[in-house]
């Protein structure tokens, strides 16, 4: 992806945000030179902040995720704190490919917007498809959903995504873009994700122009 296609995805998500009363923290405004000397911060630690990705496929509005990382612990320090919670933004057809974790437990929140579909299947001990019918919580009342099934939350619904359950969403065409919440168990996408068909979490970055907002990933290369 190019820099200046991140920049302009993090000024429209900014938009929506916002648009939905949806309050990001302080420095999730910081240009560059604001995080200079800002320390060994959990913010840099524990990577939060913004990330997006095309899964290495440059179609980011056709198979992509934008989203902020507002807290989380560290599975590698065994930071003492057990959650995260992340807010994204899911286009319409706009599909975070099939994948589960081998750590993590989340709920999926529709936090406003449009409505979220999600496709489920189980795994099995070679990390295939199970082919067996899911019991999956939704809003804490459980539902039976069929190998390949979907649920489709609308705003205010929730769903709770065990380990090793595969899920893949995107949003349902004709409603709009879709504000989603993730609190979870401690978040690592660095080797917590196991996509159905292999492809890389975080896109390669062409610096055409500098970058207006950090990543997530940028730390390292920055501060």
């Amino acid at each position: 992806m190019k820099r200046s296609e991140i920049n302009s995805l993090i000024e429209d998500a900014k938009d929506f945000f916002a648009a939905h009363q949806f309050m990001l923290p302080p420095w999730a405004f910081w240009k560059i030179e604001d995080w200079k000397d800002c320390g060994n911060t959990e913010v840099i630690t524990n990577q939060l902040g913004w990330d997006l990705t095309d899964y290495g496929e440059g179609r980011f509005h056709e198979r992509g995720l934008i989203l902020f990382t507002l807290r989380n612990g560290n599975l590698a320090t065994g930071h003492r704190k057990p959650y995260a919670e992340k807010i994204m933004i899911v286009g319409e057809g706009q599909i975070c490919p099939m994948h589960f974790h081998w750590s993590k437990m989340e709920d999926i929140i529709n936090r406003g917007g449009g409505n979220l579909v999600i496709e489920l299947n189980g795994s099995d001990e070679n990390e295939q498809f199970s082919g067996k019918p899911l019991s999956v919580m939704v809003d804490g009342i459980e539902r039976i959903v069929e190998p390949g099934g979907i649920v489709t939350l609308t705003p205010g619904e929730s769903i709770t995504l065990e380990k090793g359950m595969y899920h893949r969403f995107y949003g349902e065409k004709g409603k709009g873009h879709v504000l989603v919440g993730e609190v979870s168990s401690v978040n690592d996408d660095n080797t917590d994700n196991r996509f159905y068909r292999s492809m890389p979490r975080f896109p390669e970055i062409e610096e055409d122009v500098p970058p207006v907002h950090l990543l997530c990933t940028d730390y390292p290369q920055f501060i």
